[in-house]
């Protein structure tokens, strides 16, 4: 009901402005050349003309919407025959309201008929252009309505598309992770297995109740792809236990890291995949006790992780060959950080392998910044 108020005010005032634009160019000649202005006849004939012309709006709006002038060509050639109907309907309308209201512009008031013939000969081009004028503005406002809807749907579909393809791009993370953590449980279990054939309980017992804390960690940042780094060298920590459990005094760790970046974001699991490989290629090639040392420094803004080893060194003469493990860490590196983040692989000095992890130092907002 507002809607449909607001509206035919809307046409009243349009007509009546239209009315006193008709009133003004009328009056205004006569004033310059001297002449006397018959207020009353130019006035209220003119302003009842127009608001003839208001009441039969709508009516006019209703076949624009139904036959939109801007879709067909026939539809403009139908709306040229309603135009010369509304410009008969209005004079038919407006030559006995002029008649009742005593404000026909003629000397002696003639009967209907003719006033109506009369009217007919000299005003029904107006008529018609006052009906094309109400279409072409209806035309003009629903281009602009149709132009906004589609700018709606068009950000709409943006909004979706990058919906989709931030989803699509948490289920692809969550899919290379899927592949680390099978890789590292398959392996920590066949070390059980392998320390209950040896009849070794003790050790294994060990690793199972290490490996049930690391799964507890594990399944309580499983939909997380980035932890402060503290926590990630928790988690590296307790695989690590595992690990030394394995080798005894063969393996040796050293982990350190600045404070000031312990709340520094990190991918989840990010160092086991590195540190598993250091075990693997430097201790199992090895028969001599191996040295781990993992790191963490920030320069130029950049968060540097650092795992070396102190084994025989690259297998590889191309440092960049890496298997699953590397393989995935770095498909999420480019996931999460695109260039921004890096993964080198070199022959430390002397002995050993280093993996040098580059990412964007990134923090947890605090809550009073949200």
């Amino acid at each position: 009901m507002r809607k449909q108020i607001r509206l035919m005010a809307g046409l009243w005032l349009a007509w009546t402005i239209a009315g006193l634009f008709y009133i003004t160019q009328d009056s205004v000649p006569r004033l310059y050349r001297g002449q006397t202005v018959a207020w009353k006849y130019v006035f209220v004939g003119w302003m009842a003309g127009m608001y003839v012309c208001a009441a039969l709006t709508p009516a006019v709006l209703w076949f624009g919407n139904r036959w939109p002038v801007e879709r067909r060509v026939m539809n403009a050639g139908f709306h040229l025959c309603l135009s010369v109907v509304f410009s008969i309907l209005a004079t038919v309308i407006e030559v006995p309201v002029l008649l009742l209201l005593g404000v026909f512009p003629a000397a002696t008031p003639p009967p209907v008929i003719t006033g109506i013939r009369i009217f007919l000969s000299f005003g029904i081009q107006g008529g018609v252009l006052r009906y094309w004028a109400v279409i072409a503005l209806q035309a003009v406002y629903r281009s602009q309505k149709n132009a906004k809807i589609r700018e709606r749907e068009t950000f709409d579909l943006r909004v979706q598309a990058s919906e989709l393809a931030k989803q699509l791009a948490t289920a692809q993370l969550s899919a290379l992770k899927m592949q680390l953590q099978p890789h590292f449980l398959f392996n920590t279990l066949g070390a059980i297995i392998v320390f209950i054939q040896q009849q070794k309980t003790a050790q294994a017992e060990a690793m199972v109740a290490r490996l049930g804390d690391l799964l507890r960690l594990t399944l309580e940042d499983v939909e997380a792809q980035e932890v402060p780094l503290w926590r990630e060298l928790e988690f590296l920590r307790l695989y690590l236990s595992i690990e030394q459990v394995r080798f005894e005094d063969r393996l040796r760790v050293h982990i350190a890291s600045a404070p000031a970046l312990s709340e520094t974001l990190v991918p989840h699991m990010v160092l086991q995949p590195i540190v598993e490989n250091a075990v693997r290629h430097g201790l199992g090639q090895s028969e001599e006790a191996v040295t781990i040392e993992v790191g963490a420094t920030s320069t130029n803004g950049s968060l540097a992780l650092v795992v070396s080893d102190d084994g025989p060194g690259l297998v590889s003469p191309k440092p960049d060959h890496s298997g699953i493990g590397l393989t995935s860490t770095r498909a999420r590196l480019t996931r999460l950080y695109g260039d921004s983040a890096r993964l080198d692989v070199e022959q430390a000095a002397g002995r050993g392998v280093r993996v040098r992890i580059t990412l964007p130092i990134r923090t947890i907002p605090a809550e009073g910044g949200q």
